[in-house]
């Protein structure tokens, strides 16, 4: 565990209120869409030093120009996380904490899924030595899927691509780290890599004291054909962000089709309000491997009020999560930035093109 030394002003900063869902979206708004062409000219990002595994990781047999043995290295730990131009700052960050807190950082292979197909070269300016691949996700495979939410950033197709990690990656990728791109990890994810699921498909830390009845609408409890799906469950919230994914297990039983059913019935007949999270808790919720509270110290994001700043639940730290509107990013740049985003600021690696 990375221990983090928090200064007088974050030991003084009051102690949150239980996370809860956004319901505005007024606080911090994404900035507007950078067309494909625009985003390699526009961003760049200072090059990240070179991580190298110690001594008793050994080696890996792929080759980052194309040789070896690929992404079937069973000596790999897969991490998934999506791309776009929005987030693309915070995911470069998520990248470089995981590489700096690693003892192996050499045995990670990163699957990055995109739907701009232009940002591979960024990658690989920024990261020279990194394993990974990019997969393009097409957003009409959900388009016609996806219902209104609550906010706008939630509707984006990129945001279900996490359902069709066992398609869009190799057969032979048995397992995968699936992470958002507005975290940063303070811990070896070999950690996260190893944790057992048992018999579960998924794991992911669970908050079993929050409201689970609110991420439904009436029209759900309401009526038995839909409330019904928990009978027999004991289900509690966990957050899509940081989940384990037993890839084996998910193609066996199809669960990328259990969760497109759960959109459809949306579409009709409106059973929650949120964007790609219900589906997942109503296929998942109840049958989740728990995973320590320190993977996922999530709601930093705070809520969509001007000025509204989140601590540190109580308990250790292995991965800091800004879910919630407010990105660290545009805090800082704003100059109206939250304490704890003073914990996201090292792993930053953005410069501006002018």
């Amino acid at each position: 565990m990375v221990m983090i030394v928090l200064s007088p002003s974050l030991q003084s900063f009051p102690p949150a209120e239980a996370i809860r869902s956004s319901h505005l979206d007024s606080y911090l708004r994404l900035p507007s869409k950078v067309s494909p062409i625009d985003a390699s000219t526009r961003f760049s990002f200072r090059k990240a030093s070179v991580f190298r595994n110690a001594d008793e990781c050994g080696s890996t047999s792929y080759n980052v120009n194309g040789g070896g043995a690929s992404v079937c290295d069973p000596s790999l730990v897969h991490v998934a996380i999506t791309l776009d131009v929005e987030y693309l700052r915070g995911s470069i960050a998520a990248v470089h904490s995981i590489l700096q807190h690693s003892t192996c950082p050499e045995n990670i292979f990163f699957h990055f899924l995109v739907s701009d197909t232009n940002l591979e070269t960024l990658v690989r300016s920024t990261f020279p030595q990194l394993k990974f691949k990019v997969y393009y996700f097409d957003p009409e495979i959900v388009r016609n899927l996806i219902s209104t939410s609550v906010r706008q950033a939630l509707e984006q197709p990129l945001n279900y691509a996490r359902n069709y990690l066992a398609d869009l990656l190799e057969p032979c990728v048995r397992r995968v780290i699936y992470l958002d791109s507005d975290l940063v990890v303070v811990d070896d994810i070999a950690k996260l890599w190893t944790t057992s699921l048992g018999s579960r498909t998924i794991g992911a830390p669970e908050y079993c004291h929050a409201n689970f009845s609110k991420y439904f609408t009436a029209t759900f409890w309401s009526d038995k054909r839909f409330s019904a799906t928990f009978n027999g469950r004991k289900p509690c919230y966990f957050n899509t962000g940081v989940v384990v994914i037993d890839l084996v297990k998910w193609r066996r039983v199809g669960y990328t089709r259990r969760i497109e059913r759960w959109m459809e019935i949306q579409k009709s007949d409106r059973i929650y309000e949120l964007g790609s999270l219900p589906p997942f808790l109503l296929v998942f919720a109840g049958h989740v491997a728990p995973i320590e509270h320190r993977w996922n110290q999530h709601g930093l994001g705070g809520d969509n009020v001007r000025g509204s700043c989140r601590n540190l639940h109580p308990g250790p730290v292995s991965l800091l999560h800004w879910s919630g509107s407010g990105k660290p990013w545009l805090r800082l740049d704003s100059r109206r930035p939250c304490p704890l985003d003073a914990l996201w600021a090292p792993y930053d690696l953005y410069g501006h093109s002018h």
